[in-house]
């Protein structure tokens, strides 16, 4: 299974931006794509998760600026950022869970994504 990331990038402080990653290889229908950042010296945190069935799950502190969707056909998820702030800086990794069949529970990263937002 391999997982690429796109669309980090300079945006200036209030901007937006999409990301998206493209989960391939033996991927079961039913799994869970999510996306992680991990700011510079600190930990690894999680932002949001969308299940194959469209349910969604956002940490709690990212709310309302960012939203997570996905293209089941292709094991495609995008998070769509706005009004981004210099502490939303890092690199930003997607991640895919089997939710079924024999690799049930088994866990893939892809390799990130930097974002940089400037004040």
């Amino acid at each position: 299974v391999q997982l690429q990331a796109f669309g980090g990038g300079f945006v200036p402080a209030g901007g937006s931006l999409r990301l998206s990653c493209t989960a391939s290889g033996n991927i079961f229908r039913e799994n869970a794509l999510s996306w992680y950042r991990q700011p510079t010296g600190k930990r690894r945190e999680l932002i949001a998760r969308i299940k194959d069935d469209g349910a969604t799950e956002y940490a709690r502190s990212m709310t309302g600026r960012f939203t997570i969707s996905r293209e089941n056909g292709q094991n495609t998820v995008y998070l769509q950022m706005s009004d981004l702030r210099p502490e939303d800086t890092g690199v930003y990794l997607c991640h895919v869970e089997q939710l079924g069949g024999k690799d049930y529970g088994t866990e893939y990263w892809g390799g990130g994504t930097l974002v940089t937002v400037s004040s």
